[in-house]
């Protein structure tokens, strides 16, 4: 991926793996927009780096990420690459939910996870494809691979992430536009809920090797775990989600 000299825009980018890309975006030599659903996480993010761009943005709803592609377009009609990084991890067991009553509740993930990157990719694309050089971005998960059962709507998001992203890169292979997955295993972050990966990796660790990667030219960059559950067998994979959900299981029933 070419590293400066860009226009970036990311979503879910004051807090956590989306904060720890800005911030290494900045510092490369790039202009960077963060976007997210808290105006007070924006303000802390471009106290800590005032160049940042932010805008507040529920990337979960339709009307708010078209409104993102008109802003960004026509306020920063150099924006080049996207990165899709927002997204929702609930953990649950599917004998302790309602569905028919809190449905709104659980399909918030698939808004996020799926549709929101699915349909800016398809915004952006277009856009992209008139320029020099684009890049699109997305960000899925080890669990695209060996699914975590007590986050079932999360880990069968990231697959639907990962194979919207393989056919994109196909899809966009005569064109000026590179197409990258990111797959993170655990990290240290807030996602799902403070406290629940602190067991992750590091995010300095996590992110510093990501962009590692970049800088080689790859198109799919996993690390740790993840990278591991890129390329397992389908007998490894199925031994490592009946291993998790042993080992996990109790947190949710």
């Amino acid at each position: 991926m070419k590293l400066s000299g860009n226009t970036i825009l990311i979503t879910g980018g004051a807090a956590g793996i989306g904060f720890a890309f800005a911030e290494r975006f900045i510092k490369a030599g790039n202009k960077v927009i963060i976007c997210g659903r808290r105006e007070a996480k924006l303000q802390e993010a471009k106290e800590k780096y005032p160049e940042l761009i932010t805008r507040v943005c529920d990337v979960t709803k339709e009307s708010d990420r078209v409104a993102l592609f008109d802003w960004a377009t026509s306020e920063h009609p150099d924006v080049n690459v996207l990165v899709n990084n927002a997204g929702i991890q609930q953990r649950y067991h599917v004998l302790k939910t309602n569905a028919k009553e809190d449905w709104r509740y659980y399909s918030q993930e698939i808004a996020s996870n799926i549709e929101a990157p699915f349909h800016l990719a398809m915004l952006f694309a277009t856009y992209f494809a008139n320029k020099d050089y684009g890049a699109i971005l997305n960000v899925s998960s080890g669990l695209a691979f060996t699914p975590m059962a007590i986050a079932p709507i999360y880990s069968a998001s990231k697959a639907a992430v990962h194979s919207f992203t393989m056919s994109l890169r196909h899809q966009l292979e005569d064109t000026a536009i590179e197409v990258i997955e990111v797959a993170p295993p655990a990290v240290n972050t807030d996602l799902g809920g403070a406290g629940l990966h602190t067991f992750g990796t590091p995010v300095d660790e996590f992110a510093d090797a990501i962009f590692k990667g970049l800088e080689a030219g790859k198109t799919e960059i996993g690390y740790a775990r993840a990278e591991n559950a890129m390329r397992m067998s389908r007998d490894e994979i199925d031994e490592t989600v009946k291993m998790m959900y042993a080992k996990m299981k109790n947190t949710i029933l």
